[in-house]
This record gives structure tokens, C-alpha cells and sequence, in this order.
């Protein structure tokens, strides 16, 4: 039961903050905090935190498990059979505790005495059928992760579960902690919290009361145990946290970031998470205009990253020319694309003839490259970034819905392998991918031992970015605003802010 580790030459990432504001910017701040001194709740209320969603990922987060609000309710009201902390810290959650058997390749999990949300109690053989679906889901996010190694689930007992892998897997504890994996019936799941509509609050306020050792809700608690949630759009929520209206504002993101500024909220309230992950551009598996390689290539080249990231109020955001930000359990150091030691303007000049003979070869046709993107200021500030730099180099950059050349990928890493970049850039994933090393990572499931399997990993790594199906421009941003006297919250590698450990 011990931390998910980094890996091999890993280390923690350093977390962005915000720029130095002017002094007219602290002078306002300062006097606006003065004015707001006695603002909010009181410390022995319930803990106030919103989310950046909507009323119904929040009434349904099994249904919108994909969205970050569905993700926070659904931690709040389901256990998996472990989580982690705010650290990384795979810690027990549905299971007490758990022993690891058969050289690495058979978990046997001891469930705690726990119910349902409608007071049945828990038991191993419904805890196997509804973990199936789970995994069967996560398998198809995460196609070549540990999680596709569970080959039988097994219910010993009422209480008792095994599961039994193919092949021994490092990060399975870790790959069985992400949110999605929490186990929940359509009514609910087992925990540390059940949800109630607070109809005083009104409609999409939703009150979480502390469960007993026994499962049920602890009618003793303290006001501060419980939790008020409520999940609206980002501007709605920003500016509630900036009138004091609620101690805790989870789930942004780099869209969302310029409201922080538009709304005048002090620096001092957001906190960063040191996440990594993929922020970048994948390439449509059917887009026409990039199934040339060499024009993908010209693609990846022509972005000016450092100048990119310097369109945002962010300090300290690293930038990504390679798919996987550190060593990991790559056998060898990550592989760099080629360009990336050229200078940005012999990288322009190469990236302007592809452009220019891609046109002459049609009909001097202009070179319309289209790109998907969600809605949010961060990411309008982004695509004009895009297509300012495309300009240079001859191409008229476009958004559009469905059916994009390129799409935003922006994911934070559940745990450190080089199996979750590769799996999630693959063509399993539908990103324009390398078949040579799609072979690779379906072999590297069969591989008996662990050397076997990273170096089939090690073998893929340098195809896929060969392939240039995925440009990647920087790290991930998640990040928060929180209330001074909110104790218990932490910056997190996972992004992941469980509210049982906070306290006012």
C-alpha cells in the first residue's frame, strides 16, 4: 500500500503561477480584500465548493464521468476499490486493505463493511459485476495501460475480490484509483459522502453529509463535515468566489483562466497543480490535408512554443516538444523529434516550402488547415496564437466543430509510464498513428515480463513520434481557487482534491 511512484528519472514537476501583476493591480486587490474582510461563511458552516460543469454532470456523474464536475461528485459519492490522495498516494477507499500475490500478477482486495446509497449493503459478487463495466470502460481509454492486463475478477467471498493479470504491472494500483474507476450503482455509490438537493440553496445546490463507520449518514456531524456543491459555468463560479460566496472553486482548466483576471481575482487565491500529462494537437485518423508525413512534420515545426505560452498570464508553464515529458520507464531518454534542433527560424523556412509546394502541386489552392477546439477565453487566446504563427508559414488556420484536421488534446497523466502518452497517442485511440508501432504495443501486452514489455514500449516510442500524428505544445494546466482559511487543501500531481480532507 505504498505511494504510486514516479518512476525512473522522473521527478515532480514544478507548478506554473500566475505572472507578477502591476502595482495598480495589488493596490485594487489589496483594497478589495479590506472591503471583503468579513465576507463568506463562518468557519463552523459547511465547507462551499463549486465546480466548473453543469447541474446535470453533477445530478448524473456516473453518465458524465468524462467531465471534470462528474468526476468530482462522483469522487465525493463513490469509492473505487483504492484512490489516491491529494499527493499521489494510492491510499484504501472501497478495500480496507489489499495483499499482492504471484509475483506481482494476483491482487486480492479485503472489502470494508460499507452500503449502497440506498442502504443495501455491499457485497463482493455485485462489487465484481460492476467493476467489469468500469474496466471494460478504462480499457478503452487507456487501450494498452495496466488496467488491460485483468484477465478474471474473482468474488472469494462476500468481502474478499482478486483480481489476476496476465502479467505482473507496476502502476495497476495507480491505474485503479482514477476517478473513473469508482464503483457505483445508478443510485449511488458507497462514499465518503451522500448527496441531498439542499432545496433552501436551490435547484442545483446539492448538500454531501459525512457517512458513519457503518455506512450510514452520520446524523452527529459537525456542520463543517458537510459539504455544499455546486457545479456552473466558469464564469458564474469565478465570480461567487470573488464575492465570497464559496470557499473552494474546482476544475479549471487553461480556458477558463482569463476570467480569474477579467473578474479581479486576487493571485493569491489560485493554486496550481503540478500535473503533466499531453496538451497538443492530434491529427484526425481520415484528415486529407496531413496524411502527407512531411507535411504533419511541417505542422509540428512551425509553432513557436515559448511565444505560444507567453500569450497567457503564466509564469513557469513548460513548454513540449516531445510526447513524453521525462524518462519514465523508458528504457532510454524520450525521444526528441528531429527538428527540434534546428532554430525557430530555419524550422519557419522548412515549414513555408512544404507549404509551397504542397500548393503548387495544387493548383496554387490556399493550404485551409482546421482545427477543433472547446469553447473558453484560453483557448480563443490560443487558436488566434495558432493562427498568427500558421500565417508565416502559409497556412489559413480555421476552427470547426466536427470533422477538424487537428483536436485539443488536454489530459492530465493518471500515473507515470510511458504506456499511457503511447496508448493514448495510438490507433486505438483514433489518432493518425503509426501501424508499426500499434504492432508493438499489442505485442507488449502479451509480453511476459516487465524488461520484455518496456522494451517493446521503447521500440514504439520513437515511431510514434517519427509519425508526428500528435504536436505537442505544452504541459497540461489545472488549477483552483481557494479560500485563505480552507486548510487541508493540496496542490496535486493528479489534480485530484478529495473534500473529506479539507477543513475550515
Amino acid at each position: 500500500m505504498g505511494r504510486g511512484a514516479l518512476g525512473r528519472g522522473s521527478r515532480q514537476p514544478d507548478c506554473p503561477v500566475l505572472k507578477p501583476p502591476s502595482f495598480l493591480s495589488v493596490f485594487a486587490a489589496l483594497a478589495g480584500a479590506l472591503l471583503c474582510a468579513g465576507c463568506g461563511a463562518g468557519d463552523d458552516e459547511p465547507v462551499r465548493v463549486n465546480a466548473i460543469g453543469s447541474a446535470r454532470e453533477f445530478a448524473a456523474p456516473l453518465t458524465h464521468i468524462d467531465t471534470r464536475a462528474g468526476q468530482i461528485m462522483l469522487a465525493a459519492t463513490a469509492r473505487g476499490l483504492v484512490s489516491v490522495d491529494a499527493d499521489g498516494t494510492v491510499v484504501p477507499a472501497l478495500a480496507q486493505r489489499w495483499i499482492v500475490v504471484d509475483e506481482g500478477k494476483s491482487y486480492i482486495f479485503r472489502l470494508r463493511r460499507a452500503r449502497w446509497a440506498d442502504g443495501a449493503r455491499v457485497d463482493a459478487r455485485e462489487v465484481k459485476r460492476l467493476l467489469q463495466a468500469r474496466l471494460r470502460a478504462g480499457v478503452r481509454q487507456d487501450p494498452y495501460g495496466p488496467l488491460a492486463s485483468v484477465k478474471q475478477i474473482i468474488a472469494m467471498t462476500d468481502d474478499v475480490l482478486e483480481l489476476r493479470l496476465t502479467t505482473a504491472r507496476p502502476n495497476f494500483l495507480a491505474a485503479l484509483a482514477v476517478p473513473e474507476m469508482a464503483i457505483a450503482r445508478g443510485t449511488g455509490g458507497t462514499g465518503p459522502y451522500r448527496k441531498r438537493k439542499d432545496e433552501a440553496g436551490g435547484a442545483d445546490l446539492w448538500r454531501l453529509l459525512p457517512l458513519d463507520a457503518l455506512g450510514h449518514v452520520d446524523e452527529e456531524a459537525e456542520q463543517r463535515a458537510v459539504r455544499l456543491l455546486r457545479a456552473e459555468r466558469a464564469a458564474r463560479a469565478i465570480v461567487r468566489f470573488r464575492e465570497g460566496d464559496a470557499d473552494l472553486m474546482l476544475g479549471g482548466t487553461v480556458a477558463e483562466l482569463p476570467y480569474v483576471s477579467i473578474a479581479g481575482v486576487r493571485d493569491g487565491f489560485v493554486r496550481f497543480d503540478p500535473v503533466q500529462g499531453l496538451f497538443g494537437l492530434a491529427v484526425a485518423r481520415d484528415s486529407v490535408m496531413l496524411k502527407d508525413a512531411s507535411v504533419r512534420r511541417a505542422m509540428a515545426m512551425a509553432i513557436d512554443r515559448t511565444a505560444l505560452v507567453s500569450k497567457f498570464a503564466v509564469a513557469r508553464w513548460k513548454i513540449a516538444e516531445q510526447i513524453v515529458p521525462q524518462q519514465l520507464n523508458l528504457p532510454h531518454l524520450p525521444t526528441p523529434p528531429d527538428w527540434a534542433v534546428l532554430s525557430m527560424e530555419r524550422r519557419r523556412v522548412l515549414a513555408r516550402d512544404v507549404v509551397s509546394r504542397w500548393r503548387l502541386q495544387h493548383g496554387n489552392a490556399p493550404f485551409v488547415l482546421s482545427i477543433s477546439l472547446p469553447k473558453g477565453p484560453g483557448l480563443e487566446i490560443l487558436f488566434h496564437a495558432l493562427r498568427d504563427q500558421y500565417a508565416q508559414t502559409g497556412v489559413v488556420l480555421i476552427r470547426k466543430e466536427k470533422g477538424a484536421d487537428l483536436a485539443l488534446i488536454d489530459e492530465v497523466a493518471p500515473y507515470d509510464s510511458v504506456s499511457w502518452y503511447l496508448g493514448r497517442l495510438s490507433c486505438a485511440r483514433g489518432v493518425h498513428c503509426d501501424e508499426r508501432a500499434e504492432e508493438l504495443l499489442r505485442e507488449s501486452l502479451k509480453a511476459t515480463g516487465m524488461a520484455e514489455r518496456l522494451e517493446m514500449l521503447g521500440q514504439a516510442e520513437p515511431l510514434i513520434v517519427e509519425h508526428e500524428g500528435f504536436i505537442p505544445l505544452a504541459m497540461p494546466v489545472r488549477w483552483s481557487l481557494v479560500r485563505g482559511r480552507l486548510d487541508g487543501f493540496a496542490p496535486s500531481p493528479r489534480a485530484v482534491h478529495p473534500l473529506d480532507r479539507l477543513m475550515k
